[in-house]
């Protein structure tokens, strides 16, 4: 079975230095994996059985850099995932990193990194200094994916310093960092983040725009059917509800989520059509995630769907 991982991560040690940043300290012991675009990572791909790789640069420790910063940095990025592809043009794919404090520059970057260098989407990094993508200065971006006919990976990243704050003081430092990210802050928002832009009619503007979440739907799959009956009835005035413009234009991947509980609930509730196979490398054990794929309780030909149909379709891979 050919399988297709399309939330995997990079970002190189030398191009994060010239920012003033340190992989190490920001990674810790994933930082060598992230640096590695060549054979350690095809080692792995190979003992799990992964054939291709959709490769994405981690930018939020640069997505809120100012511009003159942002610009070349992203652009330089970019030029790297474009090397790792032509290098394993059978084994890579690459998303666009996009300068999220600049959106004109973000568009024709955006545009270069599909027309020219043949990318398959973006990926931003959640609110960019407090700017959710429903905010209209973003427009712009979202809809030159949407004219491109390429979707955006919307990722999790930090909450707001006051949101950090506010929820997660208190605590060990070691307890509110992943309490606020990985353990489940960063989720909540990602999740809240879609229902921002449901809510705010980005697609009812952008009915063509595509959105990828990653981890199971962020949670949206377990409570849709409650958001649709109590955040229904007060966002009025769009020609779909809030679930059924959830189930057009929001794609689901497994990132990290290797049990069957949820994705027995994404595809109760979005249909196998929009689940797409991810591991979240160098987070998630690709073995693992994997071995899950070839066991999880679906049919022969839902599991060619998520391992590898629907990436075909959506990123035309």
């Amino acid at each position: 079975m050919k399988v297709i991982a399309i939330e995997e991560h990079m970002l190189p040690r030398d191009i994060l230095a010239s920012a003033g940043i340190d992989l190490g300290l920001r990674a810790g012991k994933r930082a060598a994996q992230l640096d590695d675009v060549g054979e350690g990572r095809l080692r792995i791909m190979d003992d799990a059985g992964i054939d291709v790789q959709v490769l994405s640069a981690l930018s939020y420790f640069v997505q809120d850099l100012e511009p003159e910063q942002s610009v070349p940095l992203h652009r330089e990025l970019n030029d790297r995932l474009a090397s790792a592809v032509s290098e394993h043009p059978d084994r890579f794919r690459a998303f666009a990193a996009l300068p999220m404090t600049a959106a004109a520059a973000a568009v024709a970057e955006l545009t270069r990194c599909v027309d020219e260098l043949g990318f398959v989407g973006a990926m931003i990094h959640g609110q960019t200094n407090g700017v959710f993508l429903d905010d209209p200065s973003v427009r712009p971006i979202l809809a030159a994916a949407a004219r491109l006919d390429v979707p955006i990976y919307l990722h999790p990243a930090p909450t707001p310093l006051v949101v950090q704050e506010a929820y997660f003081s208190g605590l060990a430092p070691e307890v509110a960092a992943c309490l606020s990210t990985s353990g489940w802050g960063w989720h909540a928002e990602c999740g809240m983040h879609v229902l921002r832009m449901v809510a705010a009619g980005v697609f009812e503007e952008l009915p063509a725009l595509k959105v990828i979440v990653g981890h199971m739907g962020e949670g949206l799959p377990f409570h849709l059917d409650r958001i649709e009956s109590m955040l229904n009835p007060v966002v009025t005035g769009h020609t779909l509800s809030i679930a059924e413009t959830l189930r057009r234009n929001l794609y689901l991947t497994t990132s990290g989520y290797n049990t069957d509980a949820p994705l027995l609930s994404a595809l109760s509730a979005f249909g196998v059509d929009h689940i797409l196979f991810s591991v979240d490398h160098p987070f998630g054990d690709s073995a693992q995630a994997t071995t899950y794929l070839r066991s999880a309780p679906v049919d022969a030909g839902d599991r060619e769907k998520i391992a590898h149909g629907n990436a075909e379709s959506l990123l035309r891979i």
